[in-house]
């Protein structure tokens, strides 16, 4: 239901911003910058050996590697623990409304000449969320009963997803808006593509490699079994 629904939602949507956004008016730079794909990759290259885009590279491509783990594994951790994966899939039915909101919020801070300001206040505390995470994980075998979880552990997940959101918007609107503000209009598409890619390969990486170090980094105790750590998933199946 729920995907059905944002599914209306984005082709209702789209469509009417066809039928009634017209194009600007307009007079378009007269300077071509690329001609073909060639061109465009040649122009890509030339881009990212600029010194400065070299080194906004480097920071965002390893920026999120401190909150990775806990934004990766959190919720797999949670579902292990035995929290119902329907329920954690309601919790984010009330981050929709907040979504929206936050952008629009966080636009006011970022519309400066320094917009990485934003991503720089926002970076420590989505780093103590992630100590929050590690936190809720170890908590909830603790308030776990026959009937499932009891409210209050749902509401202090929510909260903690909810101040998650906001750390996490805060980063990826800031980023947004200097890549924006950075790229050169006349291939502001090709530019802000380059960047954009840059921003999102950081984001998937460590997400990728802390999903892939779980198994290696996981302490497990093998009852009935001596002289077996249970290190190895042949082990653990033995």
């Amino acid at each position: 239901d729920f995907l059905f629904f944002w599914g209306a939602v984005f082709l209702i949507t789209t469509t009417l911003v066809a039928l009634l956004k017209k194009e600007s008016k307009e007079l378009t730079p007269t300077k071509e910058e690329t001609k073909g794909i060639t061109d465009t990759y040649r122009l890509l290259f030339s881009i990212i050996k600029m010194p400065a885009v070299l080194t906004f590279c480097l920071l965002i491509l390893t920026a999120k590697v401190g909150f990775s783990a806990a934004d990766a594994v959190t919720g797999l951790k949670l579902v292990e623990e035995g929290v119902p994966k329907e329920h954690l899939a309601l919790l984010a039915v009330p981050m929709v409304p907040l979504q929206i909101i936050l952008p629009l919020i966080i636009s006011k801070y970022t519309a400066g000449p320094q917009p990485l300001n934003t991503f720089y206040k926002a970076m420590p505390f989505r780093l103590l969320l992630g100590l929050e995470f590690a936190f809720l994980v170890w908590w909830t075998p603790t308030v776990k009963h026959e009937g499932g979880f009891p409210i209050y552990y749902y509401i202090v997940v929510l909260l903690s997803y909810a101040l998650h959101q906001i750390t996490l918007y805060s980063m990826y609107v800031a980023i947004m808006a200097f890549n924006a503000k950075v790229s050169d209009p006349l291939i502001g598409g090709t530019y802000m593509t380059l960047l954009n890619t840059v921003s999102n390969l950081g984001g998937n990486w460590p997400s990728t490699v802390a999903l892939w170090l779980v198994d290696p980094l996981t302490v497990k105790e093998c009852a009935g079994a001596q002289d077996q750590t249970c290190g190895t998933a042949a082990a653990a199946e033995v």
